[in-house]
Formats: C-alpha cells, structure tokens, sequence
C-alpha cells in the first residue's frame, strides 16, 4: 500500500500534469505599407493564420511609422508599435531595426518572410511549455468599445498583459512609395493596445474600436502575457 506522504506527492503532480496548458506559440511581425520587402512576410502570417491551430499559434502585425516618410502613410502605423519594435531592439542587443522583423515569443526574431524558418520555429516553440495560462469572459462589443474579463494561472510577479484589438484581413490600394500601384492585402493587423502591469490574477478591460475600424471587418481579440524582459508566458485569442 502506498504511504500517505507519497500518495499526496504522486496526486499532486498528477493534477499539475492534468492542468498544464497547451504551449502557446506568439509572432509579433514589424510592417509596413511603405517596404517593399513587406508584402511576402504579411503573407505568410496571413497564411499561419488561416492554416494553423490558432488555440496555439497567435500571429499579430504591427504597423510601424518609420516608412511613412517616403511618400506613403501607412493608415495602420503607430509611433508606440515602432517603440515596441524599439524594446525589442534593446533586448535583442540589435544596432538597428527592420521590416519585415519577425519577433517569436518575445525570445528570437528572424526575417519575417522566411517561411521555411518560421515554420519550424513554431515546431519548436510547440514542444514549450507555457509558464501561464490567460483566458476570456464575459465579452461585450458595441460599435464603440469591447469590454471582457481575463483570469491568470502562474506566477503574475514582474509580468504584464497586452490586450491587442485586431483586424483580421484588409486590402488597400498604395498610390505612393515604395510600393507604389500595387494592392496590398494585409493581415493580423493590430489598431489597438492596452498594456496592463498584472497585480492581480483577474480583472477587466476596455478596449475602444478605432476610427480605422470599419463594418465590413472582422476583428480578433488577443490577449498576451508577457515577462517584464519580453518573453511571451501565455496567450490566447477569440473571434469578435
């Protein structure tokens, strides 16, 4: 028979291997309208997306503003997603940044037309387990705001949350720069962020639906924990 004190061990760890969540795979792609470069990374992570487990495999696109000096203004380019390249940058020990930049669970970057690469960076970031879990309830949306609650599993010392509101595809004619004549169909477009230092395991948010948003699209809601030096601990997403 077995002792007491060793069937509370054995029971524990069984709980702990029953709860542990599915390994969570996030890509922050650095973009924009205005590189030439761009256009095949936005579609590899539109194919991701559409291709992929995406209770796993979390794709965003960030529209950064650096390009929009050579003639075209990227309508989805925010100085703060240019920032958060910047910290990336910082982390990464990196002289300079780049589109199309590829950042993998907030722990490596490459290229992000590098389908080949990619694509097994994820095989790998798959076989991880993930520190933290996130999940969503009680969603509302209006034509105004998208409000819900999350809740954490883990340890939430020294980690923050990113609730990213997302346009799932977008096409838009470019008159100017570089790719000047072409129609470029953009995908994962992150339009709005809120950043949430965690002290607590739940909570609520808010998030308001930008002007840029339009009927016509479909938006995705992400949530992403990260550590304070920018790896990814959990992630999850949800159809609006």
């Amino acid at each position: 028979m077995m002792p007491y004190r060793f069937f509370i061990i054995a029971l524990f760890t069984a709980i702990s291997i029953f709860s542990q969540e599915k390994p969570v795979v996030v890509l922050e792609l650095f973009t924009s309208q205005g590189c030439s470069s761009c256009p095949p990374a936005d579609r590899v992570l539109h194919d991701i997306k559409k291709n992929l487990d995406e209770s796993q495999v979390i794709p965003v696109a960030y529209h950064v503003d650096y390009w929009n000096y050579i003639g075209w203004k990227d309508p989805f380019s925010k100085e703060k997603f240019t920032k958060k390249q910047g910290d990336y940058g910082r982390k990464f020990y990196s002289s300079s940044i780049y589109t199309p930049q590829l950042v993998i669970n907030g722990k490596e970057h490459i290229v992000g037309s590098n389908e080949v690469t990619i694509h097994k960076k994820i095989k790998s970031y798959l076989k991880r387990k993930a520190p933290n879990t996130v999940k969503v309830s009680d969603v509302s949306k209006n034509k105004n705001m998208v409000t819900f609650s999350y809740s954490i599993e883990g340890k939430i010392k020294n980690r923050f949350l990113e609730a990213l509101l997302v346009i799932n595809n977008r096409t838009t004619a470019v008159n100017r720069g570089e790719n000047r004549n072409r129609i470029l169909k953009n995908a994962n477009i992150v339009v709005e962020e809120k950043t949430v230092r965690l002290t607590e395991k739940s909570g609520t948010i808010s998030l308001e639906i930008p002007d840029i948003v339009i009927a016509e699209d479909t938006l995705r809601l992400v949530l992403i924990v990260k550590h304070e030096n920018l790896s990814v601990t959990a992630g999850t997403q949800l159809a609006l």
